[in-house]
């Protein structure tokens, strides 16, 4: 049986962003808040010049009203929960500083008139920051046999169908303290996953969606109010979508593209399915490798053999990888619908690996 909560959650969450959608996008018009095409973009997308940004303050809105909700509710009476639903509060402070990261990042370009906010070494120092603080929580409040062990395969597959515990058996490993500097990696690195997959209308929100609610499962039977997170992040984010579907209306901007990869990655490692995570974002983790591969080899042969032969021998004909499909011909709704698909076989394969 469906928990009423999780329904509850996610429909709340969408009306939270989806409602005010038509007001906060009179508003960002009348503070400027425009989009700034980077001249690194496809040609087709210099119509979508001075779109509406920042729109992602929509979800971070919905999921901190959601969120809050759900824990005043918790103490109501005889419908009072454990204390463990209170680990909601670190993973919506990660989420918020991470959108607040992209804010200062979409605000700056904004006001600068050209798509050049925070330099690249002081947003990643930002988010390592965050990150770090994080880790440092969590290495706090650690439980022995459990915060530091990643589980490798599911436990199903190696002991005849029972479900052991996280950290018995072959099935998982402890990191030991290796396990804090790796995590913060992982959140730095699914949060730029996220941010570079932000480059097509509905591309970025339609995946996070899929990849929320594959997490909302992975972790609901060990955590259920992290379960309630991911899909209250699933709800706001389809308001969104519901502004930022081909033509967008409004664009996510780094507000909430950097908050979505950070927010999910805190929910896997507090829920144990960092892998089960990997697997359902691979199509998030493909667009951070292609720029990755990109910048690597064109600075190679730069350097080896020149500029103009760097330029005319790219690995891809543009980076993150949804621009490069873009060049090949596609158009950008085909190629966020594709992605979608992508994204919902990764999502399956997800739960298909925790089931074993």
């Amino acid at each position: 049986m469906v928990d009423p909560s999780l329904i509850i959650g996610c429909l709340c969450s969408y009306a939270a962003a989806a409602v005010p959608g038509k007001t906060a996008i009179r508003l960002l018009k009348r503070l400027n808040a425009r989009q700034n095409i980077s001249v690194d973009a496809p040609s087709t997308h210099i119509a979508k010049q001075g779109t509406p940004t920042m729109g992602g303050l929509l979800v971070a809105l919905a999921l901190t009203v959601t969120t809050i909700a759900y824990l005043a509710i918790a103490q109501v009476g005889e419908h009072r929960h454990p204390s463990e639903d209170y680990a909601l509060v670190p993973v919506l402070l990660v989420t918020l500083a991470f959108s607040g990261i992209g804010f200062a990042d979409d605000y700056l370009s904004a006001k600068r008139g050209k798509n050049l906010g925070l330099r690249a070494r002081e947003k990643m120092a930002a988010q390592i920051l965050v990150a770090s603080a994080f880790c440092v929580w969590l290495y706090m409040t650690a439980h022995p046999g459990l915060t530091t062990f990643v589980e490798l395969l599911p436990a199903s597959l190696v002991n005849g169908g029972q479900h052991g515990l996280i950290g018995s058996g072959p099935v998982a490993i402890d990191l030991g303290i290796a396990y804090y500097p790796i995590a913060v990696a992982f959140i730095v690195g699914l949060s730029n996953a996220t941010n570079f997959t932000d480059g097509c209308d509905g591309l970025c929100s339609g995946l996070s969606i899929i990849i929320s609610l594959a997490l909302a499962v992975l972790v609901y039977a060990m955590r259920p109010e992290l379960g309630f997170y991911t899909v209250a992040l699933a709800g706001g984010l389809a308001g969104f979508l519901y502004w930022n579907a081909h033509p967008a209306r409004v664009f996510m901007g780094d507000t909430f593209s950097l908050a979505i990869g950070a927010g999910l990655a805190a929910v896997a490692i507090m829920g144990k399915q960092e892998v089960g995570l990997i697997v359902a974002s691979l199509v998030c983790w493909a667009e951070l490798i292609s720029v990755m591969i990109q910048v690597t080899v064109f600075k190679i042969r730069k350097n080896s053999k020149g500029i103009e032969f760097a330029k005319a021998n790219r690995v891809f004909k543009r980076a993150p990888l949804h621009h490069h499909f873009e060049e090949l011909g596609w158009n950008e709704t085909t190629v966020v619908t594709r992605f979608w698909i992508a994204g919902g076989i990764c999502a399956a394969l997800s739960l298909l690996w925790v089931r074993g």
